[in-house]
């Protein structure tokens, strides 16, 4: 049965019609207002709309970025859009004007149900996922169940406190896990070292135009494949916050698998190396426990459309 999945992000969405082996048969994609509700929504209709005029379509599945409801039907906050206690699955249904079911995930966690159904995770039963972005955002797969918690609004492992005191967070709070582990941390850190020791930035400052404020990770990233020793030193030191902070996860959930998706993946093994050696440095009763494998996610920038696809056709 096709399923469409839609991946709504702050300025963009992205939907697909996926087939039962988690492939993407058809997509479309449309720039959204972050400011205007409304508008959001009429554009998640009308992509449905459209793909649903092609395809015979038995579920839809609406990936969000922000807590959704336990009953998988309300947005109940998301930062990046004016969302709040936002009906948007009764407000699709009540416009497709069809008796189809639709499911309201959280984005986090729909891409990880991307990676456990058809990717890096495939091949266990408890795996978690980790996004790392602008944030840090998490899913968690335990005995093959997505785990949402008793609100809809558990796996969010990017505000768990790691440092207390530490560097102030969004979410309102100090010492966040995402302050130390995503991407806008290893720009915070790389804009940080071009100004105390400019004498190792020169190819980052390069790359930024000669502007530490438009320093990019995608820069340090580039750098760093270059061989460059300054952006080689903060990605191992990202992913050294990753690893040790996976550690802590693993040592209250026991996954198979840590899966490192996002756009700061692309590091590849400039960033999971130093990952696997601080999980290693920092796992608890090592050598008497089998340890987790840290894996690159596999599905990409579609892992949102598949998961959510799929989640809606269960």
């Amino acid at each position: 049965m096709h399923a469409i999945g839609v991946d709504i992000g702050g300025t963009k969405i992205a939907a697909g019609v996926v087939d039962d082996d988690g492939r993407i048969v058809a997509q479309v994609r449309r720039e959204t207002d972050p400011e205007d509700s409304a508008s959001v929504d009429h554009d998640v209709i009308g992509v449905c709309r459209e793909l649903a005029a092609e395809y015979e379509v038995g579920a839809i599945g609406l990936a969000a970025p922000g807590f959704v409801s336990a009953d998988q039907a309300t947005v109940l906050f998301t930062p990046n859009l004016p969302w709040r206690d936002h009906p948007l699955r009764d407000n699709v249904a009540a416009e497709l004007g069809r008796d189809i079911p639709i499911v309201v995930e959280n984005d986090a966690n729909a891409a990880g149900w991307a990676e456990f159904r058809f990717g890096a995770g495939r091949d266990v039963e408890d795996m978690l996922l980790l996004t790392i972005g602008t944030g840090l955002g998490g899913a968690v797969v335990v005995d093959g169940k997505l785990v949402r918690g008793a609100w809809g609004v558990a796996a969010e492992v990017g505000h768990m406190r790691v440092v207390p005191g530490g560097h102030y967070c969004g979410c309102g709070h100090e010492g966040c896990w995402e302050q130390y582990a995503s991407g806008s941390a290893l720009v915070r850190e790389g804009q940080a070292a071009l100004l105390t020791r400019p004498e190792r930035g020169a190819r980052l400052l390069e790359l930024a135009g000669g502007d530490p404020e438009k320093l990019t990770g995608p820069h340090i990233t580039d750098a760093a494949k270059e061989g460059d020793a300054l952006a080689i030193e903060l990605l191992a030191d990202l992913g050294r916050w990753i690893g040790e902070g996976s550690a802590s996860v693993a040592a209250l959930l026991d996954p198979a698998v840590i899966v490192v998706g996002g756009g700061v993946s692309a590091a590849g093994d400039l960033l999971l190396e130093p990952a696997r050696r601080g999980f290693a440095d920092q796992l608890s009763a090592r050598g008497h426990r089998p340890e987790a494998q840290l894996l690159l996610a596999a599905m990409g920038n579609e892992a949102g459309i598949v998961g959510a696809a799929d989640l809606a056709r269960r």
